[in-house]
C-alpha cells in the first residue's frame, strides 16, 4: 500500500480539544503523541484512554493515524502499544530510533502483540524518528531493520543538541543530515519526512524550507499548526504543469518506443529511462491525491 505522506501533524493525546481539531483538519497523517507533549507523565494514561474512545468512537475514521509511542527505555512503549494496537490505528511512529537493532526490537513487540491478539502479522507500520546523529549515520541501517517501516522522519531540535550545534537561520547545520535521511529513505523505498517548521507562524520562511527540502527528495514534513498544512500541500503536491508535462513525457517516450527510435526530445531535453521514472512517480502521486479526495 502507497501512502499519502505530505504532512503529519502532531498533536498531543491528551488534549481532547485538540484531538477533535485534528480530527477535522486535512492533514495526511495524524501523529497523536503520547510521549513528549503528554506530560506530566499521568498524562500518558490519560492519551491512551482519549486515543481508544476516539478510534473506537470513529472520529479518525477513514484517515491515517501513527501514535507516537515512547521509546524502549522509557517504561511505557509496552502499555502504549498493547492498548493502541486496535483497529483505526495505522501503525506507530518510533522516537529515539538510534540504530535497526531499535526497529528490530519494535518489530518483534509488535509482532509478539499481533500474534497474541489474532491481529496478522505486519498489520502496524512504523515511522521511526532519526533525532541524533548516531540516528542520521545509521539511517540505512533503520530503514532496512523492519519490512513496517514505511517513512523515516527527521527530528531536528533534538538532532542539533546531540549534535552540539546551532541551529541557524539558513539550516546550514542541518542540510548533510537532511541529505543523508533523504538518501536513505530513497535508497531503501520508504517515505523520506523533514523536519517540523518551529516558527510555525512564519509561512515565508516555512516556504523556503519546503523548498530546500524537495530538492534534496523529501516527500512531506512534520507539522505543529494546521495553519502550515495547506503550504505543505501546495508544495509537495504535483503542480497542474508538473502533471501536464509528465504526461507528455510518457506519451512521447511511448511513441519513441512504438517507432523503435532509441529516444524521445521534449522541450529540447532527452528524455532517458531516469525522467521516465520521475514522471510515473508524479503521476502516481497525483492519482493517490485524487483517490482520497485529499486537498
Amino acid at each position: 500500500m502507497k501512502y499519502l505522506m505530505r504532512s503529519l501533524m502532531f498533536v498531543p493525546g491528551h488534549n481532547e480539544r485538540l484531538m477533535q481539531s485534528a480530527a477535522r483538519s486535512t492533514a495526511d497523517v495524524l501523529l497523536l503523541d503520547i510521549e513528549d507533549s503528554a506530560q506530566p507523565a499521568q498524562n500518558k494514561q490519560v492519551a491512551r484512554d482519549l486515543i481508544k474512545k476516539m478510534v473506537g468512537d470513529g472520529a479518525f475514521a477513514g484517515r491515517v493515524v501513527f501514535p507516537r509511542v515512547n521509546d524502549r527505555e522509557s517504561g511505557h512503549l509496552l502499555r502504549d502499544i498493547h492498548q493502541l494496537t486496535l483497529p483505526g490505528i495505522t501503525g506507530f511512529m518510533y522516537p529515539k530510533s538510534q540504530k535497526g537493532e531499535d526497529v528490530y526490537f519494535f518489530d518483534k513487540l509488535l509482532e509478539t502483540i499481533e500474534y497474541e491478539k489474532g491481529i496478522p502479522t505486519g498489520t502496524y507500520k512504523i515511522i521511526p524518528l532519526i533525532e541524533t546523529t548516531g540516528a542520521v549515520l545509521n539511517a540505512q541501517d533503520i530503514c532496512q531493520a523492519s519490512k513496517r517501516v514505511v517513512a523515516i522522519a527527521f527530528g531536528c531540535e533534538d538532532f542539533v543538541s546531540d549534535l552540539g550545534g546551532i541551529h541557524d537561520a539558513e539550516g546550514k547545520s542541518i542540510f548533510s543530515a537532511r541529505a543523508l535521511i533523504a538518501m536513505a529513505a530513497k535508497a531503501n523505498g520508504v517515505i523520506p519526512i523533514d523536519t517540523v517548521h518551529i516558527h510555525v507562524h512564519d509561512l515565508v520562511d516555512l516556504e523556503k524550507n519546503i523548498t530546500l527540502a524537495k530538492e534534496l527528495g523529501f516527500e512531506g514534513m512534520l507539522v505543529l499548526n494546521p495553519k502550515e498544512i495547506p503550504l505543505v500541500h501546495q508544495y509537495y503536491s504535483p503542480s497542474a504543469e508538473e502533471i501536464a508535462d509528465a504526461k507528455e513525457m510518457l506519451r512521447l517516450f511511448e511513441e519513441a518506443q512504438k517507432e523503435g527510435k532509441g529516444v524521445a526530445i521534449m522541450k529540447n531535453k532527452f528524455i532517458g529511462p531516469p525522467m521516465v521514472i520521475a514522471a510515473n512517480k508524479t503521476l502516481k502521486k497525483h492519482e493517490l491525491i485524487q483517490q482520497r479526495g485529499a486537498k
